[in-house]
């Protein structure tokens, strides 16, 4: 199994009725410790009830905490989540939370240079302090994956590009790849095309594109791999990409074949989509299950 850190928020998604555990880079950092890798969480959370919930729940999935700082002067990171019809989520994030102002720290150094992949996103960057320190982590870094989040105001064409030029691998949903790409000055129209302009401009050989779903693309090493998506009834959408890229980062560094992770990293998304919040649990047998009922 692979060691692999994650960077940036960790919050409380705030819904109508209830609240979940999340944040992109916790998402992403439980689905990769159910399959067993060896995972750290570097980010912050304050001195308050909120944040203890979020430790035991790291704690209890096998994510090391030793670089989750406690800050007194920020409240841990809450998010408000509006559901449409369809289970799809807008956001309303309180600015400024501990996760804001994560402080650079050796030891952080230290755990990043010594893990096979860094996993970071685009939010976390929105304040000067916790991007500050991404930047610093980013240069100590074996293999750079990014996963792009963008929620307007908190991005800028500069700090994309930035991280973008630094990753070894990226991820977009399908509307991030068009809008990312119409910034850059792509006049092209079809989502292939624009995956190969990002490619081309940022010299990047690894990019997976989601389109909900339909399914996900993944540039690997020059080739194209796809899947068509998998068939559910959508509960929520709330950390389906975040599981899906937990999922595929998993099966690649773990050496599995682009195809079968791809397919592997969809079902489970679709998993995640058909299920409340942005961590269920889920077995590998209930995956098999989902992906090859043939063979149950």
């Amino acid at each position: 199994m692979s060691k692999i850190v994650c960077f940036g928020e960790i919050l409380w998604d705030v819904f109508p009725k209830q609240k979940k555990i999340g944040g992109a880079p916790l998402n992403v950092a439980s689905r990769l410790s159910s399959f067993g890798n060896e995972v750290a969480m570097i980010s912050a959370i304050g001195a308050d009830v909120w944040g203890e919930k979020l430790l035991q729940y790291l704690n209890e999935n096998n994510i090391n905490t030793d670089h989750v700082q406690v800050l007194y002067k920020y409240k841990t990171g809450k998010v408000k989540v509006k559901l449409n019809r369809k289970g799809s989520a807008t956001y309303d994030i309180k600015q400024p939370r501990a996760w804001d102002k994560i402080l650079l720290t050796d030891e952080a150094q230290k755990a990043v240079k010594e893990a096979d992949a860094f996993v970071f996103g685009s939010l976390a960057a929105r304040d000067d302090t916790s991007r500050n320190t991404l930047f610093n982590l980013i240069e100590a870094a074996q293999y750079k994956i990014f996963d792009l989040n963008l929620r307007p105001p908190y991005y800028s064409e500069d700090v994309l590009v930035y991280l973008m030029d630094k990753a070894d691998f990226i991820k977009f949903n399908d509307d991030e790849l068009y809008e990312v790409s119409q910034m850059m000055g792509s006049k092209y129209k079809s989502l292939e095309q624009n995956l190969l302009f990002i490619a081309e401009k940022t010299e990047t050989k690894h990019i997976c594109v989601t389109k909900g779903e339909h399914g996900a693309v993944l540039l690997y090493n020059g080739k194209l791999y796809y899947n068509s998506g998998y068939l559910i009834k959508v509960v929520d959408t709330v950390g389906a990409g975040d599981s899906f890229l937990g999922s595929l980062v998993s099966q690649l560094l773990n050496k599995t074949e682009p195809q079968k992770a791809i397919d592997f990293a969809c079902a489970v998304g679709a998993l995640v989509a058909g299920s409340e919040g942005a961590n269920p649990k889920i077995s590998e047998e209930t995956i098999s299950t989902f992906m090859h009922p043939e063979l149950h």
